[in-house]
């Protein structure tokens, strides 16, 4: 798919509250390991309450969908990940004022997302938080890009570089949020929320079909 549009972003919503339903139990159990246990239930809630919303919702760019996003989970999404989703699909709602976006659009839409994680966060890679799938998702976008590559590739390059990023995750120390009261003994479990970056990322990539 060379550009992405409206519609893409709708289906990606759509396709973000089938994966979430899908792994809630294992965003949960991940949780539960390093943090409070309640990750999966928090997306899975801001996720059926999006799709509600979409119901006779008109959006002319894509940014008008990601904007509705950010300010749903922003609202309807507890604990830490509300407001780091919310702030990064705010940035990049600011960055997709267009009807279509094409590769370099996409990558424009994640690099202001990573920054408005690290924004909000405070974390940077090697942290064991969501900024290991996102930074790593924004930068492979941005090589697709570079070499000319459409926007469809540039998803997918993103979804698989935020699930290796996300995997990366497991062998490290956390250094934010309630993990980082862990210590070595968050060593060995995956972030719960590195993971579910790259679901939703995952999502956006099988929303266009690539």
């Amino acid at each position: 798919m060379t550009t992405v549009g409206v519609d893409w972003a709708l289906d990606w919503v759509r396709c973000s509250a089938a994966v979430v339903t899908e792994h809630r139990e294992e965003l949960i159990d991940l949780d539960r390991a390093i943090g409070d246990g309640d990750h999966g239930e928090n997306m899975h809630r801001g996720y059926r309450i999006l799709l509600e919303k979409l119901d006779g919702f008109e959006a002319a760019t894509v940014g008008d969908v990601l904007k509705l996003v950010a300010t749903t989970l922003m609202s309807k999404v507890g604990g830490a990940a509300g407001p780091l989703y919310g702030t990064a699909f705010l940035r990049g709602a600011k960055a997709a004022d267009s009807a279509d976006l094409d590769a370099a659009g996409v990558a424009a839409v994640l690099a202001a997302g990573v920054e408005g994680v690290v924004a909000r966060g405070k974390a940077e890679v090697g942290d064991k938080t969501m900024v290991d799938a996102w930074h790593p998702a924004a930068a492979a976008a941005q090589e697709v890009a570079d070499s000319g590559g459409s926007a469809g590739e540039a998803l997918r390059a993103a979804a698989d570089a935020a699930r290796a990023g996300a995997e990366s995750t497991e062998p490290l120390v956390a250094r934010k949020g309630r993990a980082s009261y862990l210590g070595e003994r968050a060593i060995g479990h995956r972030d719960p929320g590195a993971q579910s970056s790259a679901l939703l990322l995952e999502a956006a990539a099988a929303a266009a079909g690539a």
